[in-house]
């Protein structure tokens, strides 16, 4: 397995803590309407951290585990940024996405 899986499967088991660690973690998985969204991130119908563990997590989780080609980036920092800018206290989710774009962006 070529590191890059590796580190992007780390990746997204410290993001799956730090969504745990927030109280943002759902037992129950939204509507499957709710997933066929075509919106970006299903802005229409998913908050943020329910499109992380529901369709971000999941789709990368597959890519790392069948080692197919992952996306040279994410771009969700800056829209996590957004979306606790009310809120605060997730800074340590938000490096956690930026450091998922940057090991995209390396390759």
């Amino acid at each position: 397995m070529k590191a890059i899986y590796s580190d992007i499967a780390d990746q997204l088991l410290q993001l799956e803590a730090e969504l745990r660690r927030m109280d943002l973690w759902r037992s129950e998985p939204p509507s499957p309407e709710a997933l066929a969204s075509t919106e970006p991130f299903c802005v229409d119908t998913l908050t943020l951290p329910e499109w992380l563990q529901f369709v971000f997590i999941p789709r990368m989780g597959q890519l790392v585990r069948t080692e197919q080609p992952l996306p040279q980036q994410c771009g969700i920092a800056p829209i996590a940024e957004e979306f606790f800018k009310e809120t605060g206290g997730a800074g340590a989710l938000i490096e956690l996405l930026e450091a998922i774009d940057t090991r995209l962006q390396q390759g």
